[in-house]
């Protein structure tokens, strides 16, 4: 419950990115004030031992190539393509590093749940004709954010276990992240551009918001369940996102979504059970 409730604000955060403007900056906004939130944290938590900074420095890497090609997409495509392939390549991604770096095992059942999840998710981002170019370059660049979250969603899990605590780890994550995003945004756009009070106020917070509570609590259900379980059910997002792109968005819901959506319930069911 805590994981799919995690699902629908990171939906939300998202669709929040695709409906503005000036994506980087709004994406920019958010990623600030998760840093303003997370440093008074930092005073709070334990110090992170020289393995946990190392893992640290690479996540942040790894979550800056993920915003900067998820910008890059949305700037291309809308919230019910890009959405599904950035987040339906990750789960099977994320289970095959769970199984070589943690031993992580699985049942057939979970397994075969976390494949319908996946199918399902990926079977979303199809439900449109047409290959235009812009479509093509927003498939490619969610592909791309795909083997990102894949990626630090990995290195994240193992930290959050190697750190005393896990809010601990998330509490400097979000320092270091919104800081190295925040600075690539000033760069790009300017301090004028990159920091605007009502985009601040309209955007920046309630995202920010919707990221730490939804971050911290996936990173705290990684230390209590496989990773690859966790980032299944996560996934669910997607079907949050196909809703939120049909009632508030505008975009056209067809029969393939409403089936591909089926499809991750079903397999998440089997997760579960």
């Amino acid at each position: 419950m805590v994981v799919l409730a995690t699902a629908l604000m990171h939906a939300s955060w998202n669709a929040m990115v695709r409906a503005s403007g000036d994506k980087l900056v709004s994406l920019a906004n958010m990623t600030a004030l998760t840093a303003l939130i997370g440093l008074p944290l930092v005073f709070f938590v334990p110090w992170p031992s020289r393995e946990v900074w190392g893992l640290l420095a690479l996540t942040t890497l790894l979550h800056t190539g993920y915003k900067v090609f998820l910008v890059r997409a949305y700037a291309h495509g809308g919230l019910g393509h890009v959405y599904p392939l950035a987040r339906g390549g990750a789960p099977l991604l994320v289970a095959g590093a769970g199984f070589v770096l943690l031993g992580e095992t699985m049942s057939p059942a979970s397994l075969a749940g976390m494949l319908l999840v996946t199918l399902g998710i990926i079977s979303l981002a199809f439900r449109k004709n047409g290959g235009t170019q812009d479509e093509k370059r927003a498939t490619l660049y969610a592909l791309i954010t795909a083997g990102f979250i894949a990626s630090y969603t990995t290195v994240d899990g193992i930290g959050a276990r190697l750190a005393e605590t896990s809010f601990a780890y998330v509490a400097w994550l979000f320092v270091l992240d919104g800081a190295a995003f925040t600075a690539l945004a000033l760069w790009r756009r300017g301090p004028s551009a990159a920091w605007s009070p009502a985009t601040l106020l309209r955007q920046g917070l309630p995202g920010a918001l919707l990221q730490v509570v939804a971050y911290a609590l996936v990173l705290w259900a990684m230390t209590k369940a496989p990773l690859g379980l966790v980032s299944a059910v996560r996934e669910t997002s997607v079907v949050f996102a196909a809703l939120i792109s049909s009632l508030i968005l505008k975009e056209k819901l067809g029969p393939m979504a409403a089936i591909a959506a089926l499809a991750v319930a079903a397999g998440v069911i089997l997760i579960e059970g």
